[in-house]
């Protein structure tokens, strides 16, 4: 779906907001009815941003929400600079927008190798996968009630992606029962939400089966070492600048980072 001009002033907004890290108090134009609508206002911001996506965050619809979205789940581009790989057990600074929303997310991440053009299934998906590691999504955007509105305005400002840190590698992932491994997030070594991958629709590969068929419906490119950030497991949990996040897999299993205004 081609932008509008209405909607071309939004992704601009949108864009002019993040760059010059200022707050938006209202949303910058009529609120999109429909996916299609957010992905043309997405759509719309990538034409102008001009970086190197890296990565795509899924995202839950509510229940509530799908008959009248049509889908089960939204995407938003992860940019490749705002990837940073804490692997090592070091803790990145991620910066969030001051006077926005804020959020951190434990997922799990998953590296697509070579897609190809077959048509793929929920068993098939799993072999254009060669990395699966935990990390933290986050969250965030300039304006405030990016969350408040609908998932058709959470996708049009990039699905509300500000950053993604990865974490260690599950090195057996093709052998565990990964929707059973359980998940913990903290906040400044509170927990504040425990879950397992169980409760994800169809897991974390339904997510990047949900990817590979609308980024292809977009004809958008999937490289392979675009990373997928598959949905939050223990919930989205509001931050602030100051603040640190980790996220425990398997009881043993971390990765964490600040966050800075």
């Amino acid at each position: 779906m081609r932008a509008t001009p209405e909607q071309q002033k939004i992704a601009s907004a949108f864009l002019s907001a993040r760059q010059k890290k200022t707050p938006l108090t209202s949303y910058p134009g009529p609120l999109p009815a429909t996916m299609e609508e957010a992905y043309a206002i997405q759509d719309a911001a990538l034409g102008l941003d001009g970086r190197r996506v890296g990565g795509w965050k899924v995202g839950r619809i509510a229940d509530d929400l799908v008959s009248c979205y049509g889908e089960h789940r939204l995407t938003g581009p992860i940019f490749a600079e705002e990837i940073v790989d804490a692997a090592d057990g070091r803790c990145p600074a991620m910066p969030v927008f001051a006077g926005g929303f804020a959020a951190a997310e434990a997922e799990l991440l998953l590296r697509f190798g070579e897609v190809g053009t077959r048509v793929h299934d929920i068993d098939s998906i799993r072999d254009a996968i060669d990395d699966v590691r935990i990390g933290i999504e986050v969250a965030s955007s300039p304006f405030p009630g990016i969350n408040s509105h609908g998932p058709a305005v959470t996708a049009s400002d990039y699905g509300n992606n500000k950053g993604l840190v990865l974490g260690p590698a599950l090195a057996d992932w093709r052998r565990s029962d990964l929707l059973r491994m359980p998940v913990e997030f903290h906040i400044d070594d509170l927990c504040v939400g425990r879950g397992t991958m169980e409760t994800m629709l169809d897991g974390p590969f339904g997510s990047a089966l949900f990817l590979v068929r609308l980024l292809r419906a977009r004809g958008i490119a999937i490289p392979p070492g675009t990373w997928v950030s598959a949905g939050a497991i223990t919930g989205v949990h509001e931050i602030g600048a100051g603040q640190r996040a980790e996220a425990v897999f398997d009881g043993k299993i971390r990765v964490a980072c600040t966050v800075t205004g």
